[in-house]
């Protein structure tokens, strides 16, 4: 054979010929089947159902451990572990059908009792998982054969459904969830394969999945902190992209790169100053309406964020049809929060600490709210913390002043009434308004209760309202089927693959 007859094909008739005279295609030629994802933040561990941490999903949930439904790219609840439900008249009774011949990662078959045992662990009074109050209007479940599931609640629970779709209600098994955390084993189209410390956490394709297969075989998510380290991985084709992309001050760069695709979505996440409202001064409200006066959240967009984000005036994503706009009720206005400060016997202000997680909205955001506060005679002492620190000096501890986090759960607003909860806040108007939104399962009902309880909110200014926190990813141009937005938190590889 000569060389003319290589030169004489093209595309796909070069594939054609070459298979024809009994040659391998090139590798050159072939559609990958691995990705490499950055991440910013390590995972403390791997168990979705043991930790609040969003690195531990963002991982793990719909590509290791799925649900009984699952919330998909558009925010629409949908069939996952149970194909198919039907619901009493009452709103009370929930029967699940399970889908058939499912396994987890270790062989083992995956049954109603599995559901009745995960549930189980979550709402016991041993459980760590970190939404129990989730499992809360579970009244009895009832495994009435391998694939049927009956689930009665206390009372009609408008997002019970959208809930069963989250990382925290998840299926686990009994034999493996004790090791969930360092080696999980779920029912996903992929299996976990290795775990490397501070660096990367390998998956592999799940031969045996029950559904349809993942296109990729191999996805490394790899852990880069800096945001520096993300651009050079990106530009040396160390890493393939990033679902979130931290550095944002590059994207006009990587816009004119045509070997990327840069896309600019929305998340579920509220950022804000968190206050502890158990703690003097920030026990009196006026002192937490002098601090969301005299912070300009449109400067922290723009200065933190390079632009890339939402003012907001509540704990509410601005993408919701239940969202209320109070970005007008506390303006920047310096002299405003000095006078609120001295009506409450602050005058001269006071000194205060600022916890900062490693994020560039906390590191970055810290600095210029420090600047902001500093005009009306509060001095922030800025206190750096890994991830770990914070979950255990102000997330559990609740050994702190104020600190800046993004929640982004979805439709997270009845964390308000959480007993308990790090804000230290409690409100027997707020506590009706959620129960009866946890209540009511009318779309316009439950809408009409979600801006009731955005304005108590508010109104008591329990925390600076900041922004939402914008979805900007980055990844090679013939990357596809990477979630747009992040309705969960979740990076979905199951439709992901490489174009040719």
């Amino acid at each position: 054979m000569t060389l003319s007859f290589f030169k004489s094909l093209t595309g796909a008739a070069l594939v054609a010929g070459f298979m024809a005279t009994g040659f391998a295609i090139p590798a050159a030629l072939a559609a990958r089947t691995d990705v490499v994802l950055g991440v910013r933040l390590e995972p403390p561990h791997l168990d979705p159902t043991a930790g609040a941490a969003a690195a531990i999903d963002e991982i793990v949930f719909i590509n290791v451990f799925e649900g009984l439904t699952q919330v998909d790219r558009d925010g629409s609840v949908k069939a996952a572990l149970a194909k198919g439900w039907t619901i009493s008249d009452d709103g009370l009774t929930y029967t699940f059908t399970l889908q058939s011949g499912v396994t987890f990662h270790d062989g083992t078959p995956m049954t109603a009792a599995d559901v009745v045992y995960s549930f189980d662990r979550s709402r016991g009074e041993d459980s760590v998982n970190a939404k129990k109050e989730k499992f809360e209007p579970i009244d009895t479940m009832t495994a009435a054969d391998d694939t049927t599931v009956e689930i009665v609640l206390k009372r009609p629970t408008g997002d019970f459904l959208f809930n069963l779709g989250t990382g925290d209600m998840v299926i686990v098994g009994e034999e493996s969830a004790d090791t969930n955390k360092s080696e999980p084993v779920g029912t996903g189209p992929f299996k976990f394969a290795r775990w490397v410390k501070g660096d990367r956490v390998e998956l592999e394709r799940n031969p045996d999945y029950w559904g349809e297969a993942a296109k990729l075989e191999k996805a490394t998510f790899k852990v880069v902190n800096d945001t520096a380290a993300q651009l050079s991985s990106l530009l040396a084709g160390d890493v393939d992209g990033y679902p979130i992309f931290s550095a944002t001050e590059n994207l006009p760069q990587l816009e004119a790169d045509n070997r990327f695709t840069v896309v600019v979505g929305s998340t579920e996440g509220e950022t804000i100053m968190t206050t502890n409202n158990a703690a003097e001064p920030f026990s009196d409200v006026r002192v937490r309406q002098a601090l969301a006066h005299a912070i300009n959240k449109q400067a922290i967009v723009d200065g933190a964020m390079f632009g890339y984000g939402t003012v907001i005036g509540t704990h509410f994503a601005p993408h919701h049809p239940a969202y209320l706009d109070l970005t007008g009720k506390y303006a920047y206005d310096p002299e405003k929060a000095k006078a609120l400060l001295a009506e409450a016997g602050y005058p001269n202000g006071f000194k205060t600490t600022l916890k900062l997680p490693p994020p560039n909205y906390a590191r970055r955001g810290g600095e210029i709210i420090a600047a902001d506060l500093k005009k009306v005679g509060i001095e922030a002492e800025l206190i750096p913390l890994e991830w770990a620190q914070w979950l255990e000096q102000v997330f559990r501890g609740k050994d702190y002043d104020l600190t800046i986090v993004s929640h982004t759960e979805a439709l997270d607003i009845g964390i308000y009434a959480k007993e308990g909860y790090y804000f230290n806040y409690a409100n027997t108007a707020l506590n009706d308004v959620i129960a009866n939104l946890n209540a009511t399962t009318d779309t316009d009902a439950r809408y009409s209760l979600m801006k009731e309880a955005q304005e108590i909110i508010a109104n008591d200014a329990v925390n600076v309202y900041l922004f939402q926190l914008a979805k900007t990813g980055v990844w090679n141009a013939k990357l596809k089927g990477l979630w747009e937005n992040a309705p969960v938190q979740a990076n979905d590889l199951t439709g992901v693959y490489w174009e040719d």
